[in-house]
């Protein structure tokens, strides 16, 4: 075990971040390398549903104003207190929504030390810990290379090739209006709610999730979302009227227009929302999933979130399972940080992970394919 723990984290997303977090608080050195500019290089979504599993999770990786933070931010959206002009109160159930930005931003906070962006991982080699290269031709070392770098992991790809992610051939159309009170009153009382998932022909999805933040900002800095209503589109590829290179180039009013006129027919008082979109927040993600694989010999190399256990958003939980695993792969480095052997409690993080983690991979499957037409996962051999 080496005698002053040295971690590296490739990917800045919400699992990456919470790791860290709960890494610095224990003492332990880490690092972030993100390959994005900053924060919000890219569109990555617009808000997350946090369980109380997450919620624990966040607890427990974070200092307690960043936790804090967390909550307040949060909301359980009410038409019913919108209309009234009310703020929205703090929620009563641990089952909340957040803008994925803000979230970011809290786990950002305190780590300006830690997260190096514009940092493109290549690759990794192995040697006497772990060392990690970049595309402007730099390297950096490590005891333990954990990858959080998502979905099109490059970690993954050369450390477990034999891992497929497949196409499901499910294409969602993102998009956001503001909510207001004239817009609320749009909104059915049922579909005013964390998540409201609509079903149509073929499997079609519309879904409506209101946004309502709480004012004041719970930390100095952060961005602040507004109100608003993120809807989406679901549909199999073969249900659109154009190609996958059409729809990467497609403008905003076109992905708006295609979303109007697909829902017309079978949802009408929906698809008056979805026309509500703003042009300039639409853009589509070509849905993708892992597939269970058996475990692999441990080394210092390891994985966390989407880059191991990308499923469906079918069910909302792809975000709490990287949180669960951020909180149990912070345990048991902080194991070896205390004279613990490294690869034995890595080890352990990969054998509760992989079965908790495909777990959820197979349940959001199942309703993938009820929900939105995803194809049955793969049989194994």
């Amino acid at each position: 075990m080496p005698e002053n723990l040295r971690v590296l984290i490739v990917g800045a997303g919400v699992g990456g971040l919470a790791l860290a977090q709960g890494l610095r608080r224990a003492g332990i050195a880490v690092t972030v390398c993100e390959r994005d500019s900053s924060a919000v290089g890219r569109l990555q979504g617009y808000r997350l549903r946090i369980d109380p599993n997450g919620l624990d999770a966040l607890d427990r990786l974070l200092p307690p104003n960043l936790a804090k933070a967390v909550w307040e931010a949060s909301s359980s959206p009410s038409r019913t207190g919108y209309l009234d002009g009310t703020p929205p109160a703090e929620p009563v159930e641990r089952n909340v929504s957040i803008n994925r930005l803000t979230l970011r931003e809290i786990l950002l906070h305190g780590l300006d030390d830690v997260v190096e962006f514009g940092r493109e991982c290549t690759g990794y080699r192995l040697d006497d810990g772990v060392t990690a290269t970049f595309a402007d031709g730099s390297t950096k070392s490590a005891d333990v290379l954990i990858a959080a770098d998502g979905v099109n992991s490059v970690v993954r790809k050369q450390y477990l090739p034999h891992a497929p992610v497949l196409d499901t051939g499910v294409r969602i159309l993102y998009g956001r209006f503001p909510l207001t009170r004239e817009t609320a009153e749009l909104i059915p009382d049922e579909w005013f709610g964390i998540y409201s998932g609509l079903v149509g022909p073929d499997n079609q999805h519309i879904g409506i999730a209101p946004v309502h933040s709480r004012r004041p900002a719970p930390l100095p800095g952060l961005t602040d979302p507004g109100d608003y209503v993120m809807c989406l589109y679901a549909a199999r590829t073969e249900l659109l009227p154009c190609s996958d290179g059409e729809l990467r180039a497609a403008t905003g009013e076109q992905l708006r227009d295609l979303t109007v006129s697909l829902t017309r027919q079978w949802n009408p008082e929906a698809s008056e929302l979805l026309a509500l979109a703003d042009p300039a927040t639409l853009f589509p993600i070509f849905m993708r999933t892992s597939v269970p694989i058996d475990p692999w010999p441990t080394t210092s190399v390891t994985l966390l979130g989407d880059a191991i256990h990308a499923m469906s958003p079918a069910v909302g939980v792809g975000a709490n399972i990287a949180l669960r695993d951020a909180e149990l792969l912070a345990a048991k480095l902080a194991e070896v940080a205390a004279g613990a052997a490294l690869v034995p409690a890595l080890r352990e993080y990969e054998t509760a992970m992989l079965g908790y983690g495909f777990d959820a991979v197979r349940r959001s499957a199942k309703f993938g394919a009820l929900r939105m037409g995803q194809p049955p996962l793969p049989v194994p051999a």
